[in-house]
């Protein structure tokens, strides 16, 4: 099976190579993220994973989704990771969770998304880079931050608006 992974997922995270204990650890994860993400086959060479297939039970199934993410994010702390990159690691479940929950768009969403294996892929980043990896997840915190202070402005101007609007019409 490990032969048909795709580049980005035949190498375990190297956080923990340091330690002998480590390597298990952090291939595991390797081994979980896949399965959850890529380890089913469909014609055409397309990969689909376990987490896409629960998904599409309403409800539960994007619940049980976001748990095994998050199992995914808890483990990966245990390698010091920084906040910032864990922020970021958090930030991909909740990405797939949210517009995962929307039915059909979000199904093809989440089966695409990968979000398991791109937080695999940040640890194993990190670990080679620690200093640019973690500039690099401020900088995609801080326009995430920027994002949804523009959106909650904008929420609350047309709320104002409408509010004028239906005030006016009285």
């Amino acid at each position: 099976m490990a032969a048909r992974r795709n580049a980005n997922t035949t190498a375990a995270p190297a956080a923990a190579s340091g330690s002998a204990g480590g390597r298990p650890a952090a291939e595991s994860l390797d081994r979980l993220a896949w399965l959850l993400d890529s380890s089913i086959r469909l014609p055409g060479g397309f990969r689909i994973g376990i987490d896409g297939l629960i998904g599409l039970i309403p409800g539960l199934g994007d619940a049980a989704g976001a748990l095994l993410g998050l199992y995914i994010v808890l483990r990966a702390s245990a390698f010091d990771v920084p906040r910032a990159v864990l922020a970021r690691m958090l930030l991909n479940v909740g990405i797939e969770t949210v517009i995962g929950a929307i039915p059909v768009f979000g199904d093809l969403f989440d089966f695409a998304f990968k979000a398991n294996q791109r937080n695999v892929a940040l640890l194993r980043r990190y670990s080679a880079a620690p200093r640019r990896e973690r500039r690099s997840a401020w900088a995609l915190l801080a326009a995430v931050a920027a994002l949804v202070i523009v959106a909650a402005i904008v929420v609350v101007a047309a709320g104002v608006a409408l509010a004028q609007w239906l005030l006016a019409a009285v």
